[in-house]
C-alpha cells in the first residue's frame, strides 16, 4: 500500500492549501477534520484544483479509538498536525476549552503515532509563542512567553514534541512558527472563511470592502512606527503551504527536532495593507482609528534565515499578491 501523509485539520484555511500543495508535490494525503471551524464543501474544491480524489475522514483527533482505527486502515508515513482551536480572544474567555482540546489532541496524536511506528511530524505552531518580542526581526532563539491561552497551548505542544524527540532519537519533528498567513489560492476556490465575525486584519478588510461591515477599526495610530500603526509580517498562504512541503521533505531525510519560523521577513503596517488593498482591487475600505488593544505590540516580524538555510524555502509572493488573491476569494465566496 502506498504510504501517505496524515493531515489533521486539513479542511481548514491553512489545511486546505497545504493539502493542495502536498497533492501537487506527489504525496498521497489523508485528511481528518471535525469541521469545527471548516466545511466539508472545501474537499470538492480541493479536488477541482488538483484533479485528484481527496480522502477525508470526519474525526476529532482527541478520539483515541477512531485515530487508532485510521492508523490501522491506511498506511501513514508522516503527519502534519494543524487541528486545534485558534481564536485568541475565545481562548482568553474560555481557557480550559483550549487547554483541553489543543493539548489533548497533540498528546493523543503523538501516542498513536508511536504505537504505529510513525515518527515524522510537522507541527503547526505560531509566532504567538514569542509573546512581546524583545528583538525584531525575531529569530527562533528568541525568548518565548505567551500572552494568551492559545499561545500557551502552542508552546506546551512544542515542548511535548521536543520531549518525544529526546526520548525517541529516531523521531523527526519540525515545529513551524507561522507569522500572519493571508491571501487565498489564486483560483479563488479556497480561502479563509471565519466561522465567527472576523478579527484578523485581512478578512476584516475583505468584509468591509464587500459591504458586509460599515468600516474597519484600526486599533492605535500612535505606535513608534512610520505611520503610527502596527507592523506585522504577512505571508501568502501559498508560500506557507509550500513551506510545509519543504519541511516534510526535510523531515523524511533527517531525525531530531527543528524549530523554524515561516514568515516573509518583511513587515507592513495596517495602513500599508489598506492602501495596497484599495489600489490593486480598485475598492474603498473606510476605516476609523480606535484605542490600542491590550497586548498588541508595535512591530512583529520574522527572521526567516533558518527556513532558507535548512528547507531551501523563501516567501516569494508580494503584498499586492496577498491583497489581490484575498479579494478574489471574497468575491467568489459572497456570490
Amino acid at each position: 500500500m502506498e504510504k501517505g501523509v496524515l493531515l489533521t485539520g486539513g479542511a481548514g484555511f491553512i489545511g486546505s492549501h497545504v493539502a493542495v500543495a502536498l497533492i501537487n508535490a506527489g504525496y498521497r494525503v489523508y485528511i481528518v477534520d471535525n469541521y469545527a471551524n471548516s466545511s466539508p464543501d472545501v474537499l470538492d474544491r480541493i479536488e477541482r484544483i488538483t484533479g485528484t480524489p481527496v480522502y477525508c475522514t470526519k474525526m476529532d483527533v482527541t478520539d483515541r479509538v477512531s485515530l487508532r482505527n485510521l492508523f490501522r486502515c491506511v498506511s501513514i508515513e508522516s503527519v502534519i498536525h494543524l487541528a486545534g482551536f485558534k481564536a485568541v480572544g475565545e481562548s482568553v474567555a474560555d481557557p480550559l476549552k483550549y487547554y483541553r482540546n489543543n493539548l489533548e489532541a497533540t498528546m493523543m496524536l503523538l501516542d498513536v503515532m508511536l504505537e504505529h511506528g510513525v515518527k515524522k511530524l510537522i507541527f503547526s505552531s505560531s509566532a504567538t509563542v514569542y509573546g512581546s518580542p524583545e528583538v525584531v526581526p525575531i529569530p527562533e532563539t528568541a525568548r518565548t512567553g505567551c500572552t494568551n491561552p492559545y499561545g500557551w497551548t502552542k508552546l506546551m505542544s512544542e515542548q511535548m514534541i521536543l520531549d518525544v524527540c529526546t526520548a525517541h532519537p529516531d523521531f523527526s519533528a519540525i515545529l513551524l512558527r507561522y507569522f500572519n498567513p493571508v491571501g487565498a489560492h489564486p483560483s479563488g476556490l479556497i480561502g479563509e472563511s471565519p466561522s465567527q465575525p472576523p478579527t484578523n486584519l485581512f478578512p476584516y478588510i475583505c468584509s468591509v470592502a464587500a459591504g458586509e461591515k460599515d468600516k474597519l477599526l484600526i486599533f492605535g495610530n500612535d505606535y513608534p512606527t512610520p505611520d503610527g500603526t502596527g507592523i506585522r509580517d504577512y505571508i501568502h498562504i501559498e508560500d506557507l503551504a509550500a513551506g510545509h512541503v519543504s519541511a516534510m521533505q526535510y523531515a523524511l531525510e533527517h531525525t531530531g527536532s527543528e524549530i523554524i519560523n515561516l514568515g516573509a521577513g518583511q513587515g507592513y503596517s495596517v495602513l500599508d495593507v489598506i492602501h495596497t488593498f484599495e489600489r490593486v482591487n480598485n475598492v474603498h475600505v473606510p476605516y476609523e482609528i480606535a484605542s490600542r488593544r491590550p497586548g498588541d505590540v508595535a512591530v512583529c516580524c520574522a527572521a526567516p534565515d533558518k527556513a532558507e538555510r535548512l528547507l531551501h524555502w523563501k516567501a516569494a509572493r508580494s503584498l499586492p499578491d496577498m491583497c489581490r488573491d484575498a479579494w478574489r476569494w471574497t468575491m467568489t465566496r459572497t456570490r
